[in-house]
């Protein structure tokens, strides 16, 4: 179970990792327009403000990885539980303000990283 846990967190820092490079780096590119739904002008106008949402996102990122590569099991898995929660909530309050969709690629991968870091 533990090698099943560590593979979700393991996808969701992957998976936070894509959202950095998109929002950083392909924000104004069609692939980034297209996965964040946004025309030309808007993205331009909001360039700044993704990659700083990019750089956040690469930081929780970082965190999850820190949390896998950690060699204490006790301190590891504090690390991953509160990476893994801080992108559940963050999920939540896209789902809430952005698109409902969020909740789906954020938090639902974030809450199954808990779930099996608890039962394992």
């Amino acid at each position: 179970m533990s090698l099943l846990a560590n593979t979700v967190v393991l996808f969701v820092a992957l998976l936070h990792f894509w959202i950095m490079i998109l929002e950083m780096f392909l924000w104004t590119k069609p692939q980034g327009m297209r996965a964040f739904n946004l025309s030309a002008q808007k993205a331009a106008d909001s360039a700044v403000l993704a990659a700083n949402q990019g750089l956040y996102n690469g930081f929780l990122a970082a965190g999850l990885v820190f949390g896998l590569l950690y060699p204490a099991a006790g301190p590891a898995l504090h690390i991953k539980t509160f990476f893994l929660v801080c992108i559940a909530v963050a999920g939540l309050y896209g789902a809430a303000t952005v698109s409902k969709r969020i909740l789906f690629v954020q938090t639902v991968p974030a809450a199954i990283g808990l779930a099996l870091l608890y039962l394992s």
